[in-house]
């Protein structure tokens, strides 16, 4: 489009485009509505930001974060571009001027949270002064099958005022069709343009390895201990892993763990010591992760397994971005899947314990603590009910958490997210235990439509003999017997499942061995390991069908003793004590000086007000603030300063960030 490559160097000094950006912002400029899905660190930002400026401003960004709401106005502003923003962190005098300047149409980008949209005044302004382009950012929280479903997110589509000749831009880093399809849904524009681009990582490698938890800290000291390596980030599960994980890399080279539960201060050290060099390992907590973009990291390693195969693919992606050599390693085990069940339970009860809450509501308002005991359910249970009955819409709950009964449809609606969380869980299990290529997989799960379908040639699958992580030894020849048991069976009946292979072939054994035989079959290309599935109950039920592969079909005598089999990674003694446990193997109870003192309870009480008045002002429930347990938490801690503050079970960088100065002034 003619101008189009002169604007990006006038108003951001680019000399071209990265792959993908020109057509999309073709597209845009041309008024068509679309849905982008590009990994982090393509450029996705441009792609509304210059056809904004094109179009000749009045831009509106509905955008998550304050965070990134903040960084976006600045780097436009630097770049003489006219931006500003809403958000619960300004003031009046600061959202008026910012409301001024776009009704005199001196804004070219306005950016506000999709709470705003709740806002009658705000819905108003906007059908009066309307956008020249609308732009939905991280749109995967609009959707209830996106790894980070937000309700406000789910409501954009119908309280958004646009005219018809205004595009509306969609934009993530990762949605799956099934999530496309949603997005597209929700905002009412399912014939929109799709870009669904770039996920293959040609430079970087993938493999998993099944080891035990106590195994994991060597295994990542092995790999790291070559400085070709490095530098790395490493993925841990919890912020205590992080430290006692960093204090052992310290031994081979400079490392320092990263988490929310540090000082901001400290926080800004690493980062600026890893972005500087001076650091060549960083442990990071996976829920906090880190946000950086630098280039030359050599690898990402994991030490347990991910939520979702979207969280996976956005945290991989911070390796090789200069284009070099990179490799992902997932340090995985069955283990893990309990882990992430169990919070899974916590964060989506049983639809049996929602039906015990909707059933005792009614057309009048019943008060939390009345709930608390009608159904006998404790107080964190009650409010994960509550929350996804509010989601759903199966409960009506206001600021004073006060609940009325809603409407059926959750019954429908909140068993199927549920399972589709599970699912995820489901998926990324498959992924780390399977013998197709890896990045093939990434690309077909997200739905790449640039993509040839073409196998890696790096990752473990596809080169096994260039592993880091993972280690081979020939079979035994119990191993080999089963082998040609296996390739016989299919030269008679093709296409069995794997179960049926393993009932027939190895009963009682154990089928993790008999899996890890056939991933050797399929690596030597002698079975195709296909996924198939079938629907049951309404449940997806996942499993393999093997059939011959190509280098056995045609061949009886085969050499199967040079076949590379995984070899078994064993648990390592650990040297710390163990937590006392009680006689039932449960951990024994904390010491119960849990009963909160006169003075106490009434901070607690100016803590629940405050937070009360903040959901008034979101119209959204209290629990959707802060939890009761967090509240109890900062009482019992009492924080003075905001190192303090992110020590706190409960209190992350987002919620220090929105709610830390006043939180700490009532505290003070």
């Amino acid at each position: 489009m003619p101008g189009l490559r002169e604007a990006l160097k006038r108003h951001f000094g680019f000399e071209a485009f990265r792959p993908y950006q020109e057509e999309v912002c073709q597209a845009a400029l041309s008024g068509e509505d679309l849905l982008l899905v590009m990994p982090t660190g393509s450029g996705k930002s441009l792609c509304y930001q210059l056809p904004g400026v094109m179009r000749g401003g009045a831009a509106l960004i509905i955008s998550p974060l304050i965070a990134l709401m903040e960084d976006q106005v600045a780097k436009l502003q630097a770049q003489g571009i006219r931006a500003d923003r809403f958000h619960s962190g300004m003031d009046r005098e600061g959202i008026a001027r910012a409301g001024i300047a776009w009704r005199e149409g001196r804004l070219d980008f306005l950016f506000v949270a999709p709470e705003r949209l709740a806002v009658p005044w705000f819905i108003k302004f906007l059908k009066d002064y309307p956008p020249r382009l609308v732009a939905v950012d991280e749109a995967h929280c609009i959707s209830q099958w996106g790894h980070d479903f937000r309700p406000d997110y789910r409501l954009v589509g119908e309280r958004l005022p646009r005219p018809d000749s205004t595009p509306l831009l969609a934009m993530t880093a990762t949605a799956t069709p099934r999530v496309q399809e949603d997005i597209l849904s929700q905002l009412g524009i399912p014939q929109a343009r799709r870009f669904i681009r770039g996920f293959r990582r040609e430079n970087l490698a993938i493999e998993c390895l099944e080891a035990p938890p106590s195994s994991r800290a060597g295994i990542v000291q092995k790999i790291l201990k070559d400085p070709a390596r490095r530098p790395a980030l490493v993925y841990a599960p919890s912020r205590k892993e992080t430290e006692s994980l960093a204090e052992e890399l310290s031994a081979i080279g400079p490392a320092a763990a990263y988490h929310a539960g540090l000082p901001p201060r400290r926080r800004d050290e690493v980062q600026a010591a890893f972005m500087g060099g001076k650091l060549e390992m960083v442990v990071a907590t996976i829920a906090f992760g880190m946000g950086v973009d630098k280039a030359d990291i050599r690898t990402v390693i994991h030490t347990a397994l991910p939520g979702s195969i979207e969280n996976y693919y956005q945290e991989i992606g911070r390796a090789g971005r200069d284009g070099n050599e990179s490799r992902a390693i997932l340090l995985w085990s069955w283990a893990d899947r309990r882990t992430q069940e169990y919070f899974h339970q916590k964060d989506y009860p049983e639809a049996a314990k929602l039906e015990l809450v909707f059933s005792r509501l009614g057309s009048e308002t019943v008060e939390k603590g009345d709930l608390e005991r009608k159904t006998g359910l404790d107080p964190e249970t009650l409010t994960a009910c509550l929350n996804q009955l509010w989601i759903h819409g199966g409960a009506l709950v206001d600021p004073e958490e006060r609940a009325l009964r809603g409407t059926e449809s959750w019954r429908k609606s909140y068993p199927l997210q549920r399972r589709h969380r599970m699912a995820q869980l489901e998926e990324i299990c498959r992924f780390a235990g399977s013998s197709s290529c890896r990045m093939k997989t990434l690309v077909e799960h997200f739905g790449d439509r640039s993509d040839d379908g073409r196998s890696c040639g790096i990752c473990d699958q596809c080169a096994s003999g260039k592993t880091l992580a993972v280690e081979y030894h020939p079979p035994d020849e119990a191993e080999i017997s089963l082998m040609e048991d296996i390739l016989a069976e299919l030269r008679q009946r093709d296409g069995r499942t794997s179960g049926q292979l393993f009932k027939e072939l190895a009963p009682g054994g154990p089928r993790g061995s008999f899996n890890e035989i056939l991933r050797a079959l399929a690596r030597a290309d002698l079975v195709d390991l296909q996924p198939d599935s079938f629907v049951k109950e309404g449940r997806t039920i996942h499993f393999e069908r093997v059939y011959l592969g190509a280098a056995a079909a045609f061949r009886s005598e085969l050499d199967l003793s040079s076949i590379r089999m995984v070899s078994h990674v064993k648990s390592r003694a650990k040297s710390v004590s163990k937590k006392k446990t009680s006689r039932h193997g449960k951990r024994a109870p904390i010491p119960a000086d849990q009963i909160l003192d006169r003075a106490q309870e009434n901070l607690l009480a100016e803590l629940k007000a405050w937070r009360l008045q903040e959901a008034r002002k979101r119209r959204t429930p209290a629990f959707r603030i802060m939890t009761d347990r967090t509240l109890e938490a900062l009482v019992r801690a009492q924080p003075s300063d905001s190192d303090e503050l992110l020590e706190v079970r409960g209190i992350g960088p987002k919620l220090a960030e929105k709610y830390g100065k006043v939180l700490l002034k009532i505290l003070n």
